[in-house]
């Protein structure tokens, strides 16, 4: 009964959904593109066996289901694979990662009619969820249809958990069909059992995060930027991955830092490329001279702001600095991941809402590769660090002891997905 109340609210607020979707579309017009394919209207190609279904929601998790997809890729070619995500740049990020290899598409809206739409043209073998991203139509659906669900990587925040814990007469019989949750940490599979999973259908595999590669092409890369923002000597730190409500604090510690650091050089690149234009003006109107790396336009010696605003580029950048502001964190978003700079050897800055990555950092600052900042410390600490490099040597070599430390859990799940979901 509470899953068909959902389903119902869900129908009658449908137009709203569309409506906002069109509205969105007036910063980021992709919104408006390939809309019917969240209704399940699309073109499916003929798969010679049943697919995997991967779901990323955007960039972040399509991240990490890249060293999965990869992997799949690489021992399982015969074995085709659908990525699905929400929203735009998530898709971009699948296109470049991926290029053809998979066949992407966005994932339906969870009312019945999309999903089975959906699931006639496809016919998966199994859904992949990465991380959390939980709908109980899609689950309800798949278990249906003898489709085993898998969620992988799965992260649970103490704040989620509440928020699933208000809706139990959904969540409970939800989480009962999923087939298994390959869980970041035993307190995040503590609360998907708390909910409603099945004990035996839970494992503690950890965070395939960790296990994020860095080849030698990009190192080189990166080598190449440096040189090409004016080399080791110039102090360069990144702000990546920056909210609304963020980027005024970066930049104000940037300001404090070029009257100590006049040649300072701060690469700030926005989450959302929505975001980019406003950023940009933002920076112009603190009177800081900004080369946008969009423009490929040279980095002098009197830039102060490299604005990525680019997609895709960012573990070059972590790469190429001295030191990482790992944004998402000041505002209450709950942070990004503080793993791309730590596995680059370098020093983490984050501010204090990192409940996303609550296990990650804290085994980063307990290692003391990673140190919490406020608002009003975070210039102290940039000042402070930026002078000392030995500190920032010492901070970068233990941020990425604590990746190479916990490397393993992509094997782990990997061998669970392929147990659940049988070539057939």
């Amino acid at each position: 009964m509470a899953r068909f109340l959902y389903t119902l609210i869900y129908y009658l607020i449908l137009p709203l959904i569309l409506a906002r979707l069109y509205w969105r579309g007036r910063a980021a017009p992709a919104y408006r593109l390939r809309w019917r394919e969240r209704l399940g209207w699309f073109k499916a190609p003929g798969f010679a066996q049943r697919p995997l279904w991967v779901h990323s929601v955007s960039v972040g998790e399509t991240v990490a289901a890249a060293l999965l997809v990869n992997r799949l890729l690489k021992e399982h070619p015969e074995r085709p694979i659908v990525v699905t995500t929400m929203t735009p740049t998530g898709s971009e990020r699948v296109k470049a990662l991926f290029g053809d290899r998979v066949f992407h598409v966005y994932a339906p809206y969870d009312l019945p009619g999309p999903i089975m739409r959906f699931l006639r043209r496809l016919n998966p073998s199994a859904l992949i969820i990465m991380e959390t991203e939980l709908w109980p139509n899609w689950i309800a659906l798949c278990a249906a249809q003898g489709v085993p669900t898998v969620v992988a990587n799965a992260r649970l925040s103490e704040r989620s958990a509440k928020g699933y814990g208000k809706v139990s007469a959904i969540t409970r019989p939800m989480l009962q069909k999923l087939s298994w949750v390959a869980a970041q940490n035993a307190v995040d599979g503590g609360r998907f059992v708390a909910l409603g999973l099945p004990q035996e259908r839970l494992s503690v595999t950890g965070s395939i995060k960790f296990d994020i590669s860095v080849s030698e092409e990009l190192r080189a890369q990166s080598l190449a930027l440096r040189d090409a923002w004016g080399g080791p000597k110039r102090f360069v730190w990144v702000a990546g991955s920056t909210h609304e409500g963020e980027d005024a604090v970066i930049l104000a510690a940037h300001q404090q830092l070029l009257a100590h650091r006049p040649d300072a050089l701060l690469v700030i690149v926005p989450r959302h490329p929505e975001r980019f234009d406003k950023v940009g003006e933002d920076i112009l109107r603190a009177g800081l001279r900004m080369v946008r790396r969009s423009s490929n336009a040279t980095v002098t010696p009197d830039t102060q702001v490299l604005l990525g605003d680019t997609m895709g580029e960012l573990l070059r950048f972590y790469a190429a600095a001295d030191l990482a502001f790992v944004g998402g964190s000041l505002v209450d978003t709950g942070g990004h991941n503080p793993l791309e700079p730590a596995a680059v050897g370098k020093p983490v800055l984050m501010g204090p809402a990192v409940f996303n990555f609550a296990d990650i950092c804290a085994q980063l600052e307990q290692a003391q590769g990673l140190r919490f900042v406020e608002r009003g410390t975070l210039e102290d600490v940039l000042l402070a660090l930026c002078d000392d490099d030995a500190a920032r040597l010492r901070m970068g070599e233990a941020a990425s002891k604590v990746v190479n430390d916990n490397r393993g859990a992509l094997d782990r799940l990997l061998e669970g997905v392929l147990q659940q979901a049988p070539q057939r």
